[in-house]
């Protein structure tokens, strides 16, 4: 997330390029969105597992992120792919989106709800509808958020490229255990993965060519790989220790 808010800044100075950012996570990170209740964890649940918690600084729900490919763009707010309305930049990541799943043999759908619809008592992302959502078989795919802010503007989102959905519920509060297995199941009936799609093993390499490809190939963008700088680096460590490893920031909600 550090990185992420560090490319945003870097190419709101001019210093950075507009960004397609391709990662995975090590270990599985349990992530709320900004201004989700951060008493919607179960801290010792989410101990026990041994996974991560971090607070995005984008909307939305809580993800685990595991078995996925998550992908940022990052852009200055003047940037064509991202201009005009929220939902306007959506619709044309979207169509990237879509193109990507596709090349991976999905016989996906871009459903376009023209808002987002947010139900604030539910603490699960994938569970949510949301606008422009890529959706394979009837069920969520990709889930995505976006922040704009003066200096330029992130969208990212994660592709569940395998195993359980459910296991988000395991870190989360419920009122029982009884309403944990409902959410668990309610889960699996909203929301899916590239496996269960596809009834195959897809890797994360595989994954990432397809997101690269279906960028250039829809965006009509150029594609330079190229590491972060140095100077991108040392603030996204900063950010870690100010900001996203901060209980002010954990725990602010």
């Amino acid at each position: 997330m550090a990185v992420d808010e560090a490319l945003v800044e870097h190419i709101g100075r001019g210093k950075s390029r507009p960004t397609l950012r391709l990662y995975a996570w090590a270990p599985p990170c349990l992530s709320l969105g900004h201004a989700q209740p951060y008493g919607d964890i179960d801290l010792r649940r989410l101990e026990t597992r041994g996974w991560d918690m971090v607070r995005r600084p984008t909307g939305g729900r809580a993800i685990l992120h595991t078995d996925e490919l998550t992908y940022s763009v990052t852009t200055a707010p003047d940037e064509p792919l991202m201009a005009g309305s929220v939902l306007e930049s959506y619709n044309r990541a979207a169509v990237a989106l879509l193109e990507a799943v596709r090349l991976l043999g999905m016989k996906a759908e871009m459903k376009d709800t023209g808002s987002a619809e947010h139900d604030h008592s539910n603490p699960v992302c994938f569970e949510v509808q949301s606008a422009s959502e890529i959706t394979a078989d009837g069920k969520k795919l990709i889930g995505s958020a976006q922040a704009r802010r003066k200096e330029g503007i992130l969208q990212h989102g994660s592709l569940p490229l395998m195993g359980d959905l459910g296991r988000i519920t395991e870190a989360l509060n419920f009122e029982d255990e009884s309403a944990r297995a409902a959410a668990a199941q309610r889960l699996l009936l909203r929301a899916t993965t590239v496996e269960s799609v596809l009834g195959k093993t897809v890797s994360w390499d595989e994954a990432a060519a397809a997101f690269a490809a279906a960028f250039e190939r829809v965006l009509g963008l150029h594609l330079e790989r190229c590491p972060l700088s140095a100077s991108e680096l040392r603030r996204a460590d900063e950010l870690v220790r100010e900001k996203y490893a901060h209980p002010s920031w954990m725990k602010r909600v």
